[in-house]
């Protein structure tokens, strides 16, 4: 008789945030051996795992049967390690693009139209043994001892880059538990794109942003075949559609790759600005909003639509602050702050007293530049104070994963370098540094409004001494 797997996490996608938990028994070996030690073989890979391959085998980790006899193992510490956020446009398949070169490493957030995931999605299994002694004195038989053939396999999970709160709903069955994230499977016009934003954004013509989605989940949920793009302008209409393709940096078939199950689609203007001629089009036009449709291959909607409206806060006299932030998902956000913002700079300086003259001449020699109390060093940091227009209720609760993201930048301007030679000059990183948050209401605030300040993680250069 094999192991057995008497817990395991209910869904087979899952956010690394959280707790992914088996638990094993084998109640003949543990009743009547001694020095059993259950075993976990993980496995991990973005190619289709093979089960007990060794290429994807990241760890082997033991434990001891609690008074229930069973082994219980939580894999979160170990597989958290294995997802990360994508900051740069795919170089692992075909290649997203920017401004229609893929030689060029970008930033995820400036790709043209379609890229997959390098980071935040991974398979994983794990197979489970069970090693003994027949005595207290005698030798372990080890899983690979042909008498002991109790070895069993889990199934194969998908884990992304994603956490749950304390209060989000866990679902349970006979012991199992785990967060259901078919809400983000796209197969029908309810569901949503792998973010808890507004399905109604504001962007300035020239702003960069993606939205990410699910991709080849299972058989059952149809893939991602094409968006439609409908651009609205005083004197009329146009729309395109961006195929979800090999050609535009997807892929046109289930390759089994995790890296497709995860893609982000470049729709927001700046993106659309980089190759799209109906889009420049529309802005000549004066294009007001644009919405934005996704459909399977029979042409069926299989997400809630989106809206991007076009602002031009340059009309009230503020600069801009663009961030975006790594969300719940981890995946990006993105807000523009319009209203008023205000830029400040702090500095910490290491002093030293120079000396005066030069002693290691023949004559001493005062000049009058040196001598007194100089700076070694100044450690200069840039603040920026900045405040959103009125916003929804809606807005506001989606706020809090900006207050709590771990990874915020500033998205510092259009970019017109197609070679994308000035590497540092797009995105910058940032830290929130407001330290509270009061969620407003309609009802108690009427209208609403948020102010936060970042600090820019990197401090300002000056000359050494």
């Amino acid at each position: 008789m094999s192991v057995v797997i008497e817990q395991h996490p209910l869904y087979t996608h899952a956010p690394i945030g959280q707790e992914l938990i088996f638990s094993i028994s084998q109640s003949t070996i543990v009743a009547n051996n001694f020095k059993v030690k259950f075993i976990a073989e993980v496995h991990v890979s973005s190619s289709p795992i093979v089960p007990g391959a060794a290429s994807s085998l990241v760890g082997t980790f033991k434990t001891t049967p609690n008074n229930a006899g069973v082994g219980i193992f939580n894999l979160t510490p170990v597989l958290e390690t294995f997802v990360k956020p994508d900051n740069e446009g795919s170089q692992i398949l075909t290649g997203s693009s920017y401004k229609g070169s893929t030689k060029k490493a970008h930033p995820i957030h400036l790709i043209d139209k379609i890229s997959c995931s390098d980071n935040s999605i991974k398979y994983f299994q794990v197979r489970f043994m069970i090693e003994y002694a027949t005595s207290l004195t005698g030798p372990i038989i080890p899983p690979t001892d042909p008498s002991n053939n109790n070895e069993e396999d889990s199934k194969v999970y998908t884990i992304f880059n994603g956490v749950i709160q304390p209060d989000d709903a866990l679902d349970v069955a006979n012991n199992s538990f785990g967060y259901d994230m078919s809400h983000y499977f796209l197969n029908g016009t309810s569901r949503s794109y792998l973010s808890t934003a507004p399905t109604t954004q504001y962007a300035r013509v020239t702003d960069y942003g993606t939205i990410p989605f699910f991709n080849y989940v299972s058989n059952s949920v149809p893939a991602v075949y094409k968006f439609t793009i409908s651009y609205y302008y005083p004197s009329g209409a146009s729309s395109e559609i961006i195929f979800q393709t090999t050609a535009n940096g997807g892929s046109s078939a289930n390759t089994g790759d995790s890296n497709i199950k995860l893609m982000y689609a470049g729709l927001f203007p700046g993106n659309l600005n980089n190759w799209s001629a109906t889009f420049d089009a529309a802005v000549t036009n004066g294009l007001t909003h644009y919405a934005i449709r996704v459909a399977d291959v029979s042409g069926s909607v299989i997400a809630q639509d989106y809206t991007i409206q076009i602002i031009c806060p340059e009309t009230k006299g503020y600069e801009p602050i663009r961030l975006t932030w790594l969300n719940q998902w981890g995946t990006w956000d993105y807000y523009t702050f319009q209203m008023k913002s205000i830029n400040s700079i702090s500095t910490r300086k290491t002093p030293y007293t120079q000396i005066a003259g030069t002693w290691n001449e023949k004559a001493y020699r005062i000049s009058g530049y040196k001598g007194g109390k100089k700076n070694f060093r100044v450690n200069t940091t840039e603040k920026i104070k900045m405040n959103t227009d009125f916003v929804t209720e809606e807005e506001g609760v989606w706020f809090e994963q900006l207050i709590n993201s771990t990874e915020v930048y500033v998205l510092e301007g259009y970019q017109t370098d197609a070679t994308f030679s000035a590497l540092n000059n797009y995105v910058q990183p940032a830290t929130i540094t407001t330290s509270s948050y009061t969620r407003k209401t309609i009802a108690n605030d009427r209208l609403m409004q948020y102010t936060f300040e970042i600090e820019k993680s990197k401090l300002k250069r000056t000359q050494a001494v």
